[in-house]
């Protein structure tokens, strides 16, 4: 059955694999949980933000994953609806909970987790509950890591990632470690790297960079370390000191945009949705290094304008936000 909704047509669309949680934060930043005098629930997940911060920007997005058949899960099924994601890509499990995460928001705005999924629903997508009409209609195929930690799940992202190659869609990776999640960090950088060659496209933070390379060096010599022959673009943000990318032709770096950052929730993610989209839009990007580095300030500028709020879904920006942020810069 062809798949309906607000993203099912055409070859524009980025689909997003993966897990959608609810995240916990503390009302106040700077303590730990134990400490913590209340939370406010906010809907994450990295698939599913970067599925948002596409549709924010005017991309269509899809989201494949599951969630728990409860009040948690529903919520965020329609947060997605609301955001302009197409859903046709999710289940429910009945036996399961949607997973929760508490993190706490450090004094520096960067984030700790305690992660409560045992199994949480997302662990139990099946390869053959997968909606294969949606992801054949990818232009982009984008996942994490996560879903690689256990079965059935890991056998379902397998899957999912094989028929969207074999429809011609770009891969694109972000590990997005989570090193709670993981039995042992061997195992994570094992099963990280075990479909690293896969990609077209990856992106990792710096900590990312010195846990998948054992180095504690931040530079073009120890990126290179991850470089495949097949890969279109490798790209290490940096944080506060903007990102380096590295191509088959060119490699170079791109600053940050310097703005008031509350938490850095969901930067990653608006930075990905953000150069998704615009690759989406002239896959030629990729091949042109002026055109790739104003691509990269807009991802920066959308990075940046995500860490200005509380939470990663309402940080996400707009495109007129993004062009005054830059405009003003």
């Amino acid at each position: 059955m062809a798949p309906s909704g607000v993203a099912s047509s055409g070859k524009s669309l980025i689909v997003s694999f993966g897990e959608m949680l609810i995240d916990f934060v503390p009302t106040v930043s700077g303590v730990s949980l134990a400490e913590a005098p209340g939370f406010l629930k906010a809907p994450g997940g990295a698939p599913a933000n970067v599925a948002i911060a596409v549709s924010r920007l005017g991309g269509k997005a899809a989201f494949v994953g599951k969630l728990g058949d409860d009040e948690f899960g529903r919520m965020l099924a329609d947060i997605l609806k609301q955001n302009g994601v197409s859903c046709d890509g999710i289940l429910f499990d009945q036996g399961a909970r949607t997973a929760l995460a508490f993190v706490t928001l450090r004094a520096d705005g960067e984030r700790e987790f305690m992660f409560y999924r045992n199994p949480s629903a997302d662990m139990l997508l099946k390869p053959e509950e997968l909606n294969f009409d949606l992801i054949r209609s990818a232009q982009v195929f984008h996942y994490g890591s996560i879903s690689l930690i256990v079965e059935p799940c890991r056998s379902a992202h397998l899957k999912a990632m094989e028929v969207a190659k074999q429809s011609g869609a770009l891969l694109s990776y972000d590990p997005n470690l989570r090193l709670p999640l993981w039995p042992s960090a061997d195992e994570a950088r094992k099963q990280i790297l075990s479909i690293w060659d896969k990609a077209d496209i990856v992106k990792v933070s710096d900590v990312e960079l010195e846990f998948l390379t054992g180095s504690n060096k931040i530079d073009d010599e120890t990126a290179m370390k991850l470089w495949r022959p097949n890969f279109t673009l490798l790209l290490v943000t940096l944080g506060e000191k903007g990102s380096r990318y590295y191509t088959k032709n060119f490699r170079g770096a791109v600053d940050a945009f310097h703005v008031n950052t509350v938490d850095t929730t969901g930067a990653g993610d608006s930075f990905v949705g953000a150069l998704l989209c615009k690759i989406v839009a002239d896959p030629t990007i990729l091949e042109n290094e002026s055109k790739l580095r104003e691509v990269l300030k807009f991802a920066s500028a959308c990075g940046a304008i995500t860490t200005t709020k509380k939470g990663a879904i309402p940080a996400l920006p707009t495109e007129a936000e993004v062009l005054a942020l830059i405009k003003g810069a």
